[in-house]
């Protein structure tokens, strides 16, 4: 493949988010229409050049190779509750009809340990109103010391697990370690000392983390998710497969990546179904490329979507920004 014929493929939009993301309210994607399907190539602006490369593999893997063969239709998703106020927790809630796992934001500047646990007991408190059993997940962002995760931990269990809590490897396994000792059983989730690292399998050598949180675009693609999936279950970590705010195109990915991860099967013959993904973020776009995909009973169908035209073009970006994502492109080329 040529870098040409990727940019004369490539479409440019910008999509307005429902709520604040991330520090901001529109999300840019460079979508490649390839021959075997639609790729997406949306790194985040502060990423350089060599890291968003990944992105960019992940990308032209969805359109030049596609995706390899599902073992399973469909996925169960979790929702995802950013940093409001707890007022507004119902309001986000609705949008992920059927689903009982959530991934709740934490550890926000400017917050408080008090505004978390206010939003956390929200969600609970919305799930259990309804008569099923949360399971809750609080992403931290690297937003916390060690002393502070531990003392969240034991303010805001039960818990599945705590994403990121901390920014170190070394400071994930020292929470791991303390929470453990204190008896408090809430699980290390590792996400950017995974997503963001030069060697992903650090986590599970230094035993830092219970669950690896991986995604295709950043990790390189599908079948890297795949590679680096089974990695770490054979050294005992359980896997959840999310999104990187991706756009309908992007969560084609994580869809193919959870749906093509291999049978595990418990005691008792019994197929253990893969945790619940982070792919319902599409929920967060006011617009997006394609239809709504339908969530039933908090699961997503896996497969891939192809763009509306009508849709690329109301949300095409301008020309200024077309530009500065195929340059973009040009300066990852050289590290692909």
């Amino acid at each position: 493949m040529h870098i040409d014929d990727v940019l004369d493929r490539a479409h440019v939009v910008s999509l307005p988010l429902a709520v604040k993301f991330r520090g901001i309210t529109t999300r840019e994607a460079l979508l490649i229409d390839g021959p075997a399907g639609w790729g997406e190539f949306a790194p985040f602006l502060e990423y350089g050049a060599e890291e968003s490369a990944r992105w960019l593999a992940a990308g032209l893997e969805a359109a030049y190779e596609g995706f390899p063969e599902p073992v399973r239709e469909w996925v169960e998703v979790n929702g995802t509750v950013p940093a409001v106020p707890a007022e507004q927790v119902p309001e986000v809630m609705e949008r992920y009809p059927g689903c009982r796992t959530f991934k709740i934001k934490v550890a926000e500047k400017g917050q408080t340990l008090e505004d978390d646990i206010a939003r956390v007991h929200a969600v609970r408190a919305y799930i259990e109103a309804q008569g099923r059993v949360p399971v809750l997940r609080v992403d931290a962002n690297c937003g916390w010391s060690v002393e502070e995760a531990v003392t969240a931990a034991k303010e805001l269990m039960p818990l599945d697990y705590m994403e990121q809590p901390c920014k170190t490897v070394e400071e994930l396994k020292e929470v791991r370690t303390q929470l453990m000792r204190a008896g408090i059983f809430v699980r290390v989730a590792a996400d950017e000392s995974i997503r963001k690292a030069s060697d992903p399998y650090r986590v599970a050598e230094l035993q830092a983390a219970d669950v690896a949180v991986v995604k295709p675009a950043p990790l390189g693609g599908v079948r890297k998710v795949l590679e680096v999936a089974s990695h770490l279950r054979e050294r005992h970590m359980d896997i959840t497969v999310a999104s990187a705010l991706d756009t309908s195109v992007g969560i084609s990915m994580g869809l193919a990546a959870v749906a093509a991860l291999p049978q595990i099967y418990d005691d008792e013959d019994i197929d253990v179904t893969p945790a619940a993904a982070g792919l319902a973020t599409g929920s967060l776009f006011l617009e997006d490329v394609t239809e709504p995909r339908e969530l039933v009973d908090g699961f997503l169908r896996a497969e891939a979507l192809a763009p509306d035209p009508d849709r690329l073009s109301a949300l095409a970006a301008p020309a200024a920004r077309r530009d500065w994502w195929f340059e973009r492109v040009r300066q990852c080329w050289p590290y692909l």
